[in-house]
């Protein structure tokens, strides 16, 4: 007699544990040195270790964790070079979005609230929603590509890269609805080179800037580990 196929986690079950974790993590409730096991992963979401085993499977494909085994898993750390690397691949993904961004007047109008939005959360210094204004803003554009893996591939991209920026979120936020603006301004227009040029320009930026500040913490954390 032939066995019986093993039953599968309820991916409804799954996709809720991958959510409530995804989600701890992406609001900075995580440190790099806490650890996730588990055990008291199931004990705070109220259910069995199997969805929890797929839950944090899933979100260490897409880069965000480290598992170590018998140890429980971490946050993800980037070296200088990965995260150089993370910026090129946003790069080339952010300035095609607006090469072939379908404009119309629904998402310029949709732009310049999300700019307007984003200057008043930096005047009030709210930085959570901030930061999920500034990803909305980015999320419109690559949506309009109506590209599902391109939007995929980017919101990746940019939980990434949201795991090292979350701590050095003074480093560009001020200049980015100015950046913002002007790729309104262009698209506006429909002058796509101007807009392809300024989204460049305000990568480059946020790159530059945090991979100096991270440099030289990196050299300062050195020495304090020399000295010691």
């Amino acid at each position: 007699m032939p066995l019986l196929k093993k039953l599968s986690i309820p991916n409804t079950l799954t996709t809720r544990a991958y959510d409530s974790i995804k989600q701890h993590i992406l609001e900075g409730r995580l440190d790099e040195d806490d650890r996730l096991t588990e055990e008291s992963l199931a004990n705070q979401l109220g259910i069995s270790k199997s969805p929890i085993r797929e839950a944090l499977n899933r979100l260490e494909s897409e880069g965000l964790i480290q598992i170590a085994p018998r140890r429980g898993a971490y946050l993800r750390r980037f070296s200088l070079a990965e995260i150089d690397e993370l910026y090129d691949l946003r790069e080339a993904l952010e300035v095609h979005v607006t090469r072939t961004a379908r404009l119309t007047p629904s998402l310029l109008a949709g732009l310049e609230k999300s700019v307007k939005r984003s200057r008043s959360l930096l005047k009030v210094n709210d930085k959570a929603k901030y930061i999920e204004e500034d990803v909305r803003f980015h999320g419109l554009l690559a949506n309009a590509t109506t590209n599902g893996e391109l939007c995929r591939v980017l919101q990746n991209v940019q939980n990434r890269i949201w795991l090292f920026r979350r701590k050095t979120y003074d480093l560009s936020s001020s200049e980015a609805p100015d950046f913002h603006q002007a790729i309104v301004a262009a698209l506006r227009h429909n002058d796509r080179d101007e807009a392809q040029s300024v989204m460049r320009q305000h990568i480059a930026n946020v790159r530059q800037r945090l991979v100096a500040f991270l440099a030289h913490q990196d050299g300062m954390e050195r020495s304090i580990a020399t000295i010691s």
